[in-house]
């Protein structure tokens, strides 16, 4: 069937909305007397058997009615996302409780969405190397021993020490917290003019020498930094599937042991800044067949900096999980946006 009309379209909606609500297959008589359909229970049975011939629907079992298959469920989302209002809604989300912690904020972004949804939800943590310096203290501890503290826009606070082979002068500790409270603040931890700063032409020899050996506070702090997922909702899911699905959850539960394959997963396009969905055999994994995500990324006005995300069952409400993606990133958008300066 190379496209359909409007009244297939239509049944279309309503038996995934229906299957949707009920968990049961959906028939004819339903959707006329209970879904609306402005047709004779002759004209929809007729409807659906297109339908499934098409590859939209099918048969189960002995069942009498239809329900959706990943094909269906497919046509069904793109014309919700083809069909989304220009500003988004659907969850309230208050991260001014968060202060200026980004992880805070993210926290009670999965909290908010796997209340609202009962869906597992899964936020991804801006990567380190976009994170700001905010500010840099250069500590004499002892005379051979410095600390090095970065503050960064997130929130976050590292600690480094390093041990010299001989004594420290206080004044060139001094210095330097001067020097990068002044220079490297305000630039962003993967930033090309952040490492210049520690090689800049125009300091003395004893300065950059200093220099050069507390710069790992800084670069193998992006180097050994792990992209953050936080998740939310994992005891309410289960409720939310079926015993055929039951598999599926148990895989799920395994991938989120795998931080790397979960953040592969949940990964978002990293140009667009549209929501998108993935449906069952859209996943490389067949035993996430019967599962469904449903995300959209949040960050700056040029660029993502990460994802929002839902995974439930296939039959799980998109129009409601859609909207509370969208809701979730806009909200952390603009709390990031204060943060980052763009």
């Amino acid at each position: 069937m190379a496209g359909l009309t409007a009244r297939q379209e239509g049944i279309l909606a309503r038996v995934v909305e229906s299957y949707v609500a009920t968990g049961t297959p959906v028939g004819s008589k339903t959707l006329v007397e209970r879904a609306g359909i402005g047709a004779s229970p002759s004209t929809v049975r007729n409807e659906l058997a297109l339908l499934e011939e098409a590859g939209y629907l099918t048969h189960p079992h002995t069942s009498a009615g239809r329900v959706p298959t990943d094909a269906g469920y497919r046509y069904y989302v793109d014309r919700v996302l083809e069909r989304l209002d220009p500003r988004p809604s659907g969850l309230t989300l208050d991260l001014s409780g968060a202060q200026a912690e980004v992880d805070e904020a993210l926290r009670q972004t999965t909290e908010a969405l796997s209340q609202v949804t009962r869906l597992l939800a899964l936020v991804s943590a801006p990567p380190l190397e976009t994170t700001i310096v905010r500010h840099v203290e250069v500590l004499l501890l002892q005379p051979q021993l410095v600390m090095v503290v970065v503050i960064t826009s997130t929130g976050g606070v590292t600690k480094r020490v390093f041990a010299f082979a001989e004594p420290v002068d206080p004044g060139l500790a001094e210095w330097a917290r001067a020097y990068l409270n002044e220079r490297v603040a305000g630039l962003q931890l993967g930033a090309r003019l952040l490492r210049a700063r520690f090689e800049d032409p125009e300091l003395s020899p004893r300065e950059r020498a200093f220099l050069g050996e507390i710069a790992p506070a800084f670069t193998e702090l992006v180097e050994a930094g792990e992209r953050s997922l936080y998740v939310g909702g994992t005891a309410g899911l289960l409720d939310e599937f079926q015993a055929d699905d039951l598999r599926g959850y148990r895989r799920l539960l395994e991938v989120l042991e795998e931080r790397a394959e979960l953040l592969e997963l949940v990964r978002a396009n990293l140009v667009s800044k549209d929501p998108f969905v993935r449906v069952g055999s859209e996943f490389g994994d067949p035993e996430l067949q019967t599962i469904s995500l449903v995300a959209a990324p949040y960050g700056l006005r040029h660029r993502n900096l990460g994802t929002v995300s839902l995974l439930g069952p296939m039959r799980m409400d998109y129009v409601k999980a859609i909207g509370a993606v969208r809701s979730a990133a806009h909200e952390l958008s603009l709390f990031v946006e204060e943060l980052y300066e763009d």
